[in-house]
């Protein structure tokens, strides 16, 4: 098997968390595991089969544990593993840009920020 050839390490960073989903699924797991169910109620605007999709993208690049309980009804969590826990410090950056772009652009943040339980922390 040859080995991908990369430009810029960037890339490989973006390969493994780039797109629309996965880093606010980092996010919210940044503050605990989390069942599929969860992520959906705290990102509404992602379609279940997208969700699914990025989880198990994730979990493949060794980034979130599927936690999986042996029960009746099937429970099924997803927490950040060891490895992904070393981009919480790039997560955070991209919070704050993004809080400061949204500042530059619209004055008040607040007034294009949903409601949710990361955004209660800015207040």
């Amino acid at each position: 098997m040859q080995k991908k050839k990369y430009n810029i390490s960037v890339e490989a960073t973006l390969e493994v968390i780039g797109g629309k989903w996965k880093c606010v699924i980092l996010c919210h797991l940044t503050h605990g595991k989390k069942r599929t169910s969860e992520l959906k109620r705290l990102m509404p605007n992602i379609t279940q089969k997208m969700l699914t999709q990025q989880l198990r993208e994730l979990e493949e690049d060794g980034v979130i544990n599927r936690i999986v309980h042996n029960q009746i009804p099937p429970k099924v969590e997803y927490e950040l593993s060891e490895y992904g826990r070393s981009l919480e410090s790039i997560l955070n950056s991209l919070c704050a840009w993004g809080e400061n772009h949204l500042t530059k652009v619209y004055g008040d943040k607040f007034s294009v920020l949903e409601d949710s339980v990361l955004n209660e922390q800015l207040k």
